[in-house]
């Protein structure tokens, strides 16, 4: 008799759980668009934040899509200097999920301030500013997680190295963790994939120092973005992604990156970067993203889900470097099914 009780203890117990997290998710999924208590309502959940730097205070624009006070992902763009509009995808998918999440372009990006000072293009600053940008919209580790892609996985791994604190959660997508490796990559595997003809005009230019002549734009989205970069015909890019390549800010690019597609080159700041020895202190839950046609290696992406200590590796056959447009149908399920786990509390590893 009293075993018979207890079952049913338990069986009551469980079905009211589950209820109330049931409760919770229709609560989440009924308020998701309700802007009515919040200060950017007029905006629509526009914010310009005002960021403090060696050089002075500038501000940077976000806005946030939705409502859920479990799950807040801030976006970081790549680059570096390109714009938030490289997620727009996002809104085709996360509202569904009833997911938050915040777009931003950083200082010196298309709707930020850009002030013209080089001093203020290095990585510290930079996370600096994502610290600043967190406090201010009050996001915090129990709701936080950070996506950067491309640069901004560069961005999103060197705050979590300094803040993982303040993370529920880290996804770094299409980003080594070594510049050194992912030049090897560029000249010893994706270089010669090249028509030779094609890849003897580009390095002619580059040896030249012939940046601005647009024949190597030309050559470079025709034989190479469309092969590496998204993975569409030129005429069949989505307008979010011409208009992001539109406003880049071309003195923080080059001045980080170098003019050159084939690795990080000349004096770019960000030639010798590399955090390999450091990705084994993360424990914060990481999802890495890899793709078969991208610019990074998608083994390198494989080990950074091995070497973090809570790692999970997503690989996209049918993508490249902005693999959210070339191949949706695996990166969404995957990024989603990444944040729900973390906050059901079951994820694992692998």
């Amino acid at each position: 008799m009293k075993l018979k009780v207890l079952i049913c203890s338990v069986i009551s117990v469980f079905f009211f759980s589950n209820c109330q997290e049931k409760q919770k998710e229709d609560s989440i999924k009924a308020n998701y668009l309700d802007f009515s208590k919040r200060d950017d309502q007029l905006t629509g959940g526009i914010k310009m934040i005002p960021i403090k730097t060696p050089k002075g205070t500038f501000n940077v624009w976000t806005k946030r899509v939705g409502n859920n006070p479990k799950i807040k992902v801030l976006l970081l763009h790549g680059g570096p200097g390109l714009t938030h509009e490289l997620y727009e995808s996002f809104d085709g998918y996360f509202p569904n999920e009833s997911i938050e999440y915040i777009y931003y372009d950083q200082l010196g990006s298309y709707y930020s301030d850009q002030p013209n000072d080089n001093s203020l293009w290095t990585n510290e600053r930079f996370v600096e500013e994502v610290e600043q940008v967190r406090i201010a919209l009050g996001l915090d580790s129990s709701n936080f997680y950070l996506m950067g892609q491309s640069w901004g996985g560069i961005l999103a791994m060197e705050y979590a190295l300094k803040y993982q604190k303040n993370l529920k959660g880290l996804i770094i997508s299409n980003m080594m963790a070594s510049a050194a490796e992912y030049n090897a990559y560029a000249k010893d595997v994706l270089a010669p994939q090249m028509d030779p003809k094609i890849l003897k005009q580009l390095q002619d230019i580059e040896n030249n120092n012939d940046f601005d002549n647009p024949k190597y734009s030309e050559l470079l989205f025709k034989h190479y973005y469309t092969e590496h970069i998204l993975r569409m015909p030129l005429e069949k890019w989505p307008e979010s992604i011409n208009r992001c390549f539109k406003h880049i800010n071309p003195n923080v690019y080059v001045y980080m990156q170098g003019h050159s597609e084939f690795g990080i080159t000349g004096n770019a700041t960000l030639k010798n970067w590399d955090v390999k020895a450091r990705l084994k202190t993360l424990t914060v839950p990481t999802l890495s993203i890899g793709s078969k046609y991208d610019t990074m290696d998608p083994e390198h992406m494989k080990w950074i889900a091995n070497e973090v200590q809570n790692g999970r590796f997503l690989f996209c056959p049918n993508g490249s470097h902005l693999s959210q447009y070339d191949d949706p149908k695996t990166y969404f399920p995957g990024v989603i099914k990444f944040l729900k786990d973390v906050d059901s509390g079951e994820f694992k590893k692998g």
